[in-house]
């Protein structure tokens, strides 16, 4: 199973704010010490607000910041949010498969795939910004050129 990019991005913006023991970063912040794109990131922390998971503050002394919520929240539950409700493969694209009504593929590609986030669901983000992870999202926060 391969997640996509806004995924990708919205789980490292998570971890980020999950090491942040200063002041708030900015979105921008953020998006230079994962070296992504501003546009993109500003888009992952909408969502991520929009779910409760991040709060955002405007003017001096803002920043973004993780909500109980978000520390707390099961990685494959986050995971099945934003990667939707879709199936692994389109059956019923714009030339629908032929095999669609008889297939038992489609079947197994969906137990695959909730078996995929099943291994997820016990993961909280302090799982995933424990050693090393955790001291490198931190050193790249600190990094000449990240703020």
């Amino acid at each position: 199973m391969r997640l996509t990019q806004f995924t990708d991005l919205s789980l490292r913006v998570l971890m980020r704010l999950a090491v942040e023991k200063g002041d708030l970063p900015t979105t921008r912040d953020v998006a230079a010490a994962m070296a992504v794109s501003y546009a993109h990131t500003a888009k992952a922390v909408a969502k991520l607000q929009h779910l409760g998971l991040v709060e955002t503050r405007r003017g001096r002394g803002g920043g973004l910041e993780l909500t109980a919520t978000g520390r707390r929240a099961s990685i494959g539950a986050l995971v099945r949010e934003l990667e939707g409700a879709g199936d692994v493969v389109d059956c019923d694209g714009a030339v629908p498969c032929p095999l669609r009504a008889a297939c038992r593929l489609r079947g197994a590609l969906r137990q695959a795939q909730e078996a995929f986030f099943a291994s997820l669901d016990p993961l909280t983000l302090a799982d995933l910004v424990e050693a090393p992870t955790g001291p490198l999202l931190v050193a790249l926060s600190l990094a000449p050129g990240a703020d």
